[in-house]
């Protein structure tokens, strides 16, 4: 007969018992009360001290866009769909976004709504796989057609000797902002 032990009870028994660092961050997009609402372009970025870029986290624009077609005619796709008004989100366009090539898997994604999105990063793989341990800065910015422009940077210490929890919020085109950082 086999005896199931929980894998909490096990790490707790192993001395020196090593786990992967988390990071988590919580944005809001908060509802712009205007006549035409579009939502905004993100981007999101850890910064060195030098404000070299360290690892991309997230770029979120319109991935597919139909072009004008003549009434009662299926649209034709736009091969670059929102991907040219990437340039809009001007520090993070500036320090790394010429650079790649849209889309990026893991990274980029589609506009998102009004409200509160998680992201959560694992240091064992993704962006945060090989990053030094290091003062670096969560680099949030935000453009919005027919809209503002917005960009918020919140310091952390990479990794965490202990969790730490970090909050900003944003004038107009951000909300609130809340970094989670786990050892």
């Amino acid at each position: 007969m086999r005896h199931r032990i929980p894998f909490a009870l096990c790490a707790s028994l192993l001395p020196g018992a090593v786990f992967a660092a988390n990071l988590n961050v919580s944005v809001e997009l908060p509802r712009i009360d205007v006549a035409e609402y579009h939502r905004p372009y993100v981007a999101m970025w850890l910064e060195r001290e030098d404000k070299s870029v360290a690892a991309n986290l997230a770029v979120w624009y319109q991935i597919k866009k139909a072009a004008a077609a003549m009434p009662g005619a299926a649209p034709a796709p736009n091969p670059q769909g929102g991907a040219k008004w990437l340039p809009d989100l001007r520090q993070w366009w500036r320090r790394s976004g010429r650079e790649l090539q849209m889309p990026v898997d893991g990274i980029s994604g589609a506009t998102r709504a009004p409200g509160e999105h998680v992201l959560n990063f694992d240091a064992s793989k993704g962006p945060l796989a090989n990053l030094p341990a290091g003062q670096y800065k969560l680099v949030v910015e935000t453009a919005r057609e027919d809209g503002g422009r917005e960009l918020v940077d919140i310091p952390f210490q990479w990794p965490a000797k202990q969790a730490q929890q970090i909050k900003a919020k944003g004038a107009t085109e951000l909300g609130a902002i809340v970094v989670d950082v786990q050892p």
